[in-house]
Parts: structure tokens; C-alpha cells; sequence
């Protein structure tokens, strides 16, 4: 693989490209794209063109760079998110009408939830989360489900820190944190109310695979009041259709 002249390769940079682009800046100029990816602009404009040509990057009338739909064509042949995400939207679909907030499904992606999936409807609580984005394994409910499932040395390096405090509620001490993965681990659930924001609770339950592998996390995220740990049964309910839907196919 070629490199350049620091030593970086082609692909580390293509990688850097990419990752300039986020749920919420979609599109960007050619001097963001390469002020975020650290490259000069030269190399930055060069590059955007080839990976425009391929068809990994597009150009909006405005001339502004968003990610071309190619990168996402060839990332769906193979990607096994999509087939979970495909068996998974029918009992997602019945559990956003039932709870009438947010329902989604992430997975573990490094140190972080991936969301795959998010349903959500007018007038829901508050809610970080979007499609294709990721969040703090020990601030979410989906993060501490997954990591509570996680080999031993993922939680270590997690439980290492630095954990980012959003609210009060947020956990943050390790030794809170080892005590809430048991608990998972044990109860089979976890309700976060307030973690990531005072109005809302995170619910969240493991899907596993046919080797009995925490595949994925459903949530649910609704308001925080007396009521939230009222939706753990359908949670738990909808995970099992899930894993059957999934033992099935």
C-alpha cells in the first residue's frame, strides 16, 4: 500500500475522510473535509476527487461533499447489521407504536454503541440518538448492556476511563460501573434515568444470537418519571422475537 511521506498510508487517510463526516454535518466543503481528516489541503483536495470518481464521496450543487452512495452499497453486501436490522424492524415497528417514543437497536462497535436502527415519533422525549450514530458505552442503556456482555478486557479499557459526565445521573466511578454491569448480567435489563439527559430513561435489553452471543441491544427511550421501568416486560418480550425471527432465518 502506498504511503506518503510521513509514513501514513492511503487507506489510514481515506479512513481519516470519512470520518469527517458526521449524523448532523452531512456535507461539507473540501477545506472542512480536510481540516477534520488533519491533511493539507492540497492532499485533501486531490484525494476528494478520486474518492468523488469512485463514487465513495459526492458533490451537492453547491459543490459540498457528502458520503456517495456507493461506500454505502458496498458496505451493505456485507455488512451483518443489515440483516439483523432487516429481521429485526417488524418487532421494532410494534414496539415504537406500543411505548410512542423511541425504539432502537445498536451494537457494539469498539468502545461505543453503533445504532443501526431508531424509530421515533412526534412529540417523543428527548433523545441523542440517530441512525449510523454512536454513544458512550457506560452513559447509555444499549452501551451498558453490551459492555456488561463484552470480553473482560473491552471492559477493563472502558472502565479505565476517562468517562464523560452529560448529567448528574451519569455513572462515572468504576467501581459504580462494575457494580451496574453485574446487575445487568443478573436482571437481564438496565433502566438509566436521566444518564444522558434529565428527561428521559434509557431501557434497554440483550438480543442474542443462535449461539446465545449478545448480538445486539434493543432500547427504548421514554420520560423519565415513575413509570419508565413499567416498559421492561414488552422490552424483554420484543427481544425474544427478536432472537427468534433471527434462530429462523
Amino acid at each position: 500500500m502506498a504511503h506518503s511521506t510521513s509514513g501514513e498510508g492511503v487507506l489510514e487517510r481515506v479512513v481519516r475522510i470519512l470520518e469527517a463526516f458526521t449524523p448532523t454535518d452531512r456535507s461539507l466543503t473540501v477545506g472542512e473535509v480536510s481540516r477534520r481528516a488533519g491533511l493539507p489541503s492540497t492532499t485533501g483536495s486531490r484525494m476528494v476527487a478520486d474518492m468523488v470518481e469512485h463514487g465513495l464521496l459526492a458533490r451537492d450543487e453547491h459543490r459540498r461533499v457528502r458520503v456517495g452512495t456507493r461506500l454505502w452499497e458496498l458496505a451493505s453486501r456485507a455488512s451483518p447489521t443489515v440483516s439483523l436490522r432487516e429481521l429485526a424492524m417488524p418487532v421494532l415497528e410494534e414496539l415504537h407504536r406500543t411505548v410512542g417514543h423511541h425504539a432502537q437497536l445498536g451494537v457494539l462497535d469498539g468502545e461505543q454503541v453503533l445504532f443501526v436502527e431508531r424509530l421515533s415519533a412526534d412529540q417523543a422525549v428527548v433523545n441523542y440518538t440517530r441512525i449510523a450514530a454512536r454513544l458512550p458505552l457506560h452513559a447509555s442503556s444499549s452501551g451498558l448492556v453490551l459492555l456488561a456482555h463484552a470480553p473482560a478486557d473491552l471492559q477493563e479499557r472502558v472502565l479505565a476511563g476517562p468517562l464523560a459526565r452529560f448529567t448528574p445521573a451519569t455513572p462515572t466511578d468504576p467501581g459504580e460501573l462494575r457494580r451496574r454491569l453485574a446487575d445487568v448480567r443478573r436482571d437481564g435489563f438496565v433502566v438509566c434515568p436521566g444518564y444522558l439527559h434529565p428527561e428521559a430513561t434509557g431501557i434497554a435489553v440483550p438480543v442474542r444470537d443462535e449461539h446465545r452471543r449478545v448480538a445486539a441491544a434493543v432500547s427504548v427511550i421514554v420520560p423519565n418519571d415513575d413509570r419508565a421501568r413499567d416498559h421492561v416486560p414488552g422490552l424483554a418480550a420484543a427481544a425474544r422475537r427478536i432472537e427468534q425471527r433471527l434462530a429462523a432465518h
